[in-house]
């Protein structure tokens, strides 16, 4: 015969009560929100970290560009582009997996604005917004 005691046990210890769910949210949830904007702000510096990496890369393929062209067929080519997209077409051939155009090649909210002479040859101007970055 089964003793109605012990079955009645069994099912009153079968989960977790009420406030040791609560208790588990409640931790969860302050772990979450102390962890946040640590991980908010390792994202921001990796979106500014591919910026600059970015930049470097353009300075770098200007350099190919003076280089292969030579420096006045470069300077020439440079001046006959007179806007910073056109000239990104100029030194996307220099990139390592280069995005069509210079918008889609910087991270949202970076841009990269271009010397007006390649001659001599200048670092390009690194923007979060309007604010240039120094890198």
């Amino acid at each position: 015969m089964l003793s109605t005691s012990h079955s009645s046990n069994r099912n009153l210890r079968s989960g977790f009560s009420l406030i040791e769910m609560l208790a588990a949210v409640a931790i969860i949830g302050i772990i979450s929100f102390l962890a946040l904007p640590n991980l908010i702000k390792v994202r921001t510096d990796s979106e500014k970290n591919m910026a600059i990496a970015r930049a470097e890369a353009v300075n770098m393929a200007m350099a190919t560009l003076v280089q292969t062209r030579g420096r006045t067929q470069a300077s020439s080519d440079w001046t006959a582009n007179s806007t910073n997209d056109l000239r990104y077409t100029l030194v996307a051939p220099y990139l390592s997996y280069a995005e069509t155009t210079r918008t889609a090649y910087m991270p949202n909210g970076y841009t990269i604005e271009f010397p007006t002479a390649i001659d001599p040859l200048r670092k390009v101007t690194l923007k979060q917004g309007s604010t240039a970055i120094n890198y």
